[in-house]
């Protein structure tokens, strides 16, 4: 097991140096309260592209991430993100794109309250400026943020909820207060297939907007085995903030 820890965690490195945050059981965006167990760990590899349409411009994002998650006890868990994002902007006339590291995450997990199914928690976290932000491939200052997160299951169905702020501190004029809320829902339909469902809202950065980026996602996720699994998802925006349209995926190994 030494080796294999080792391994998981020179590959997560690697991935992150050569290679966008993976917060939920991939493909959702709305976290639940489960954390692995002490001792035990958990590595996501998750990507994302998106197409967005507006007037005459073209905007293309992709996002790559490797998370690992490490129980410190039962109910708490502290998780390292390491992402690598790009993005093309297309108006007909010109082509601009970049591509590199963004902000490494720190957070941890902690769940407080576990009974007859019902279940909540805390999730603080922070990014560190790793990403150059005058490429706009990060804030360029550390953010900060606090999820509450509560989970209900009632087999075969089990429901998410979070309520989020983050300080978004950056460089450019991007609001800095940030609140976010989103609802998903899972649900078993064949041994070892389940399907997914997410809807959220947050508000929107851009100062010169006050439209909040809207998004309802659909998706499944196939477990191989007991600590493998394959999710993948369609994201569309509710509201012309969001994305118009993104796939999400990814894996899940936990060891």
């Amino acid at each position: 097991m030494k080796y294999v820890v080792h391994a998981a965690i020179a590959f997560i490195v690697i991935a992150g140096i050569f290679c966008a945050p993976a917060y939920a059981a991939i493909p959702l965006i709305t976290d639940d309260t489960g954390t692995q167990g002490k001792g035990k760990f958990q590595l996501e590899l998750f990507g994302e592209y998106g197409h967005d349409k507006e007037e005459s411009v073209t905007n293309k994002n992709g996002d790559l991430s490797a998370t690992l998650t490490y129980g410190i006890s039962d109910p708490v868990d502290i998780i390292l993100t390491i992402p690598y994002s790009s993005w093309r902007s297309d108006d007909s006339v010109s082509v601009s794109r970049e591509h590199g590291l963004s902000d490494l995450a720190i957070e941890s997990k902690w769940r407080f309250y576990e009974k007859e199914g019902l279940s909540f928690a805390l999730k603080p976290g922070f990014t560190i400026p790793t990403g150059n932000d005058e490429k706009d491939l990060g804030n360029g200052k550390m953010t900060y943020y606090l999820f509450l997160i509560a989970s209900k299951e009632v087999n075969p169905w089990a429901f998410h909820f979070n309520l989020a702020y983050i300080r978004n501190n950056n460089t450019g004029e991007d609001r800095k207060n940030i609140w976010h809320a989103s609802l998903a829902s899972t649900v078993e339909v064949l041994k070892n297939l389940k399907l997914v469902g997410d809807i959220g809202v947050e508000t929107n950065p851009e100062k010169s907007s006050d439209t909040p980026p809207a998004y309802i996602l659909g998706g499944l996720i196939y477990s191989v085995s007991e600590n493998f699994d394959i999710g993948l998802g369609l994201k569309g925006g509710l509201t012309k903030p969001e994305t118009d349209i993104a796939v999400r995926g990814g894996i899940t190994w936990r060891f």
